[in-house]
């Protein structure tokens, strides 16, 4: 039986690159987002290049969703092999430190926190009993190096990359990898993107400093770090950041 993976947060960015990616290694694919229409195209798309996929519609930011999601994908494909999770879009705008409160923080966290702990913990037995299986989570590079006025999102990573650094150690010799992939860049494709980062003054600075990436690269990465198993991070691009004055 082909193995499957879980591609969270899945868009016309990264998401589709992914899963097109382990798609043309024999991988049966689990789409899941908030928007069905979006999620039914891509399907399509994927199934006019041989890739087999199927559209899960949830709200990744409530954790509570995450057994009846992970149930819902297991009764379609009988198993999950690797996860992926990136919902970074463009509703998530950077807020400066000085003005973020704890209902930002909460509503980010649910997201990029809770909910990822919660699917891995859901999938982690199965892999562990297999003795194979791949944890991935994409972060932002505001989690690797807190910059001024790009706050919010990059604390709540920062716990999310920490959560992986731990997971990782935990699961050496068990088979199952669990890593994180940093991304310095704005990502081409994307609804950030494509929608509502050029429009705030962080979001400007952010696209006139940081170079914008191709997803098939990240996507590339993605298989590598599945394949070769040997860090539990990687940034990209690797080239430090330039320091970023937002007024």
């Amino acid at each position: 039986m082909s193995k499957v993976i879980a591609v969270l947060g899945a868009g016309t960015g990264l998401g589709v690159s992914v899963a097109r990616r382990f798609g043309r290694e024999g991988f049966r694919v689990a789409l899941v987002a908030r928007r069905r229409d979006r999620l039914d195209a891509l399907v399509e798309s994927l199934a006019g290049e041989g890739v087999e996929a199927a559209a899960f519609s949830a709200d990744l930011s409530e954790p509570a969703e995450v057994p009846a999601l992970v149930a819902a994908v297991r009764d379609r494909f009988d198993r999950i092999d690797v996860v992926e999770y990136g919902p970074i879009g463009g509703a998530m705008p950077f807020t400066p430190a000085a003005e973020l409160d704890a209902a930002t923080l909460e509503g980010l966290s649910r997201l990029l926190l809770l909910t990822p702990v919660e699917v891995f913990r859901a999938v982690l037995p199965e892999m562990t009993e297999r003795g194979d299986g791949a944890l991935l989570m994409t972060t932002g590079y505001s989690a690797v190096r807190p910059m001024p006025h790009l706050s919010g999102v990059g604390p709540v990573m920062a716990a999310a990359r920490n959560y992986l650094y731990s997971l990782n150690g935990e699961l050496d010799g068990t088979g199952v990898y669990a890593g994180t992939l940093s991304v310095r860049a704005g990502i081409a494709r994307s609804e950030m993107i494509e929608g509502q980062m050029g429009g705030t003054a962080a979001g400007s600075a952010l696209l006139d400093a940081f170079p914008v990436v191709d997803p098939d690269e990240l996507a590339e990465h993605y298989w590598d770090m599945y394949t070769e198993r040997g860090g539990v991070e990687r940034i990209h691009p690797e080239a430090p950041a330039p320091e970023l004055l937002v007024g």
